[in-house]
């Protein structure tokens, strides 16, 4: 099985501008993601920025680099041009790595993309890992999703689901014994035809309200395989609070 690794890497930040340049352990947060995504089994490992100083530093440091357009609709969108750039064929697989992912194992990389590349009647593929607190469990900034028996996604949600009502009418401070709901992780493996057809399709209903955009997927019937992650994988970078701990834990490596 062979399958490509495009890394996203945009300057504009709200919280934490120019993050794929920030410095981590005396290198770019795009490089350690770079050389995490390097240590899989990916033939192809690219950013793809719309930045030039992005592209700079990337192309500095050996990294392949794909320019794309400075706006997109979506992270996917931005993801679909990359591919069209490369000039990769429609059954290629792809796996989106973000750029704020310094600590991502490479092993989950290459389990997205066999799980894809195994469930044939699938258009993506995805990780999940059981959450721990109620806390989290009601946290809209954390996506839950539900699955079916095959581990194929039945919905996505910054909800809590699915909702335990007897136990929770009973009480409410912890998580029911047993009760394993799931968080979403955000890696995906992606059927280079599926891209080229998600562009073309509306924003979706559920997806508007969710702001989620593997609902719309959903909405179009394809198939989203989630598995459970073969590995721990460390948050990624969206605040200075997230920027110190994963250099206090690299300094410590």
């Amino acid at each position: 099985m062979s399958f490509t690794v495009v890394i996203p890497a945009r300057f504009a930040s709200t919280r934490l501008p120019g993050k794929p340049l920030l410095d981590i352990a005396g290198r770019p947060m795009i490089r350690h993601v770079w050389e995490r995504a390097s240590l899989s089994s990916a033939a192809r490992v690219v950013i793809a920025t719309d930045d030039e100083r992005i592209r700079a530093v990337a192309a500095g440091f050996g990294a392949e680099v794909c320019m794309t357009a400075p706006v997109h609709p979506s992270g996917t969108d931005r993801l679909q041009e990359a591919v069209a750039v490369l000039g990769l064929q429609a059954d290629a697989i792809v796996v989106n790595v973000q750029g704020d992912e310094p600590l991502i194992p490479p092993e989950v990389i290459d389990q997205v993309a066999a799980n894809l590349a195994r469930e044939a009647d699938c258009g993506i593929a995805t990780l999940c890992e059981p959450l721990e607190s109620t806390e989290a469990f009601l946290d809209p900034n954390i996506v839950k999703l539900v699955r079916d028996d095959r581990s194929r996604a039945i919905y996505f949600s910054r909800a809590p689901i699915p909702w335990p009502r007897d136990a929770f009418a009973a009480d409410r401070s912890r998580l029911p014994e047993g009760f394993r709901p799931l968080r979403h992780i955000g890696i995906y493996a992606y059927r280079v035809d599926f891209l080229h057809r998600f562009v073309g399709w509306p924003l979706g209903t559920l997806e508007g309200l969710e702001s989620l955009e593997q609902l719309r997927a959903l909405e179009h019937g394809v198939g989203i395989h989630a598995d459970h992650a073969c590995a721990p994988i460390p948050g990624g970078v969206d605040t200075p609070a997230d920027l110190a701990r994963v250099n206090a834990l690299l300094a410590t490596a």
